[in-house]
């Protein structure tokens, strides 16, 4: 089968760009998250972040809002577009459960496990299907239940195997090869799931070849407020439209997007406006405002998870549509508080105009 992407030799275009600092359009101050302990502060996060509205205009943005990043699981609703647009959700009753599951990173509890067995039931395939690749449960809990029941976590406890299983049936809807659906010269890939990602940010990802992600599918690099363009979007569709389906079964099972102790299920249980939050590994995070005709995307420089909430927590508080707490107290192993994970005193907050 003929590749979608060329197949190159050396580091892949984006690695680079992700390591060029002041030539990236947009530099400017980024957000600071800092840790700290007994009063002084330990250690300190940059982030990147663009508010873009449904124009594609970028409203506010800290740092370098045209930064290249691989956006990981936070595309995910992006690319579970076809199994709705195809026809293949329909097509197999799949209800807000799946839909949530395809667009989240679940954690492998109990009612995770069981309804993404149930999805591949109806669909006629087993777990042997999956090409997420085995995971432990993320629940610690769910891990520990696995163990003692003298049981192994498989592809199912994946957390991308929500995500998979939507890949699966919208190539059995479509009557596609369902083996190496993962790979990116796939017709599932090439035809639907990457123009999908292409058309809603407004890139064109022709002569890029992509990354690999956790659980084996292509991970395409994008410019930060072009993600941020894309969740705008996302947020802007009507209940009837393919995303606008989406976006509601996320709001309506949020524990399906991640799980009983995720940052991503309690925002999009306690923000209003009808935001919907994702996560993406490495420091990524985004949200789709609908109410505010805006989409978020941030992008912690070292990775790191701690960051990306606190400043999503912090950025959805400014925009009026969080009152929860933001950022983490830090706890040493008495349970004495000693520190504080919070986006630093002086920072700038977005522009609601």
């Amino acid at each position: 089968m003929e590749s979608a992407v060329p197949t190159l030799q050396g580091s892949p275009p984006w690695s680079e760009a992700l390591h060029e600092t002041g030539c990236v359009s947009g530099a400017s101050s980024p957000l600071l998250v800092e840790v700290t302990r007994s009063g002084g502060v330990e250690s300190w996060h940059e982030v990147d972040a663009a508010i873009v509205d449904v124009s594609g205009a970028v409203v506010s943005s800290w740092g370098e809002f045209g930064r290249p990043v691989l956006p990981r699981s936070a595309a995910k609703p992006l690319q579970a577009l076809p199994l709705v647009t195809s026809g293949a959700a329909d097509a197999f009753g799949l209800g807000n459960v799946e839909l949530a599951l395809a667009c989240g990173s679940h954690d492998g509890e109990p009612l995770h496990v069981t309804a993404v067995e149930q999805w591949l039931h109806r669909i006629n395939l087993t777990v042997d299907a999956l090409a997420c690749g085995v995971q432990r449960p993320l629940h610690d809990a769910s891990m520990t239940a696995l163990v003692a029941a003298g049981l192994e976590p498989n592809a199912v406890h994946n957390n991308c195997s929500g995500k998979h299983a939507g890949f699966l049936t919208v190539c059995r809807h479509l009557d596609l090869p369902v083996g190496d659906y993962q790979m990116s010269d796939h017709r599932l890939q090439v035809d639907h799931v990457t123009p999908a990602l292409a058309n809603w940010c407004g890139v064109d990802l022709a002569g890029q070849y992509p990354a690999v992600d956790g659980c084996g599918i292509p991970v395409w690099s994008l410019p930060l407020d072009r993600l941020a363009a894309g969740w705008a979007s996302l947020g802007a569709s009507t209940s009837e439209e393919p995303a606008g389906r989406l976006m509601g079964a996320m709001r309506s099972e949020p524990f399906h997007v991640a799980g009983s102790e995720r940052a991503c299920t309690r925002l999009i249980a306690s923000c209003d406006g009808g935001v919907v939050v994702k996560t993406g590994a490495e420091g990524v995070f985004c949200a789709a405002l609908p109410e505010d005709g805006m989409g978020l995307a941030l992008k912690v420089r070292d990775g790191a998870h701690r960051a990306a909430v606190a400043a999503i927590e912090w950025l959805l508080t400014s925009l009026g549509r969080y009152d929860g707490e933001v950022g983490e107290m830090i706890e040493n192993r008495t349970g004495t508080t000693v520190g504080e994970v919070r986006v630093a005193d002086g920072g700038t907050r977005p522009d609601r105009s």
